[in-house]
């Protein structure tokens, strides 16, 4: 509630190991739900598989609160995750190495925009 008297929203994340269910008491009071699909700490690290089905569960618990918080993805993110994140209900993505260290940053961009429906 402060922070929002701040003028800020609200936001919280959670990593890999973080079982969704920690976000049980706050998902009502939320704007924006973080989860990490790699290990915190440094780029470039590979996509962990199992994300999709956790964000999917996340997005399940977010929705059942009558929630309307974004739920973004980070770690991993590129052309072949992206999609899976956002059939799992991923509504933000977050990719760094896939843009960055790529030869075009602007097509590796637009490539995971599209694949993700723009």
């Amino acid at each position: 509630e402060e922070i929002r008297a701040g003028g800020a929203c609200v936001g919280v994340a959670i990593n890999p190991a973080t079982p969704v269910h920690a976000l049980a008491e706050l998902a009502g009071a939320i704007d924006l739900a973080l989860c990490m699909t790699v290990s915190p700490g440094w780029g470039g690290q590979p996509f962990i598989a199992r994300s999709s089905a956790k964000i999917a569960r996340l997005r399940a618990l977010l929705d059942g609160e009558g929630s309307t918080a974004a739920l973004e993805v980070d770690g991993g993110i590129d052309p072949a995750t992206a999609p899976l994140c956002g059939n799992a209900g991923a509504t933000v993505f977050v990719a760094g190495s896939a843009v960055f260290h790529a030869s075009d940053p602007g097509a590796a961009y637009r490539a995971i925009a599209d694949a993700v429906g723009g």
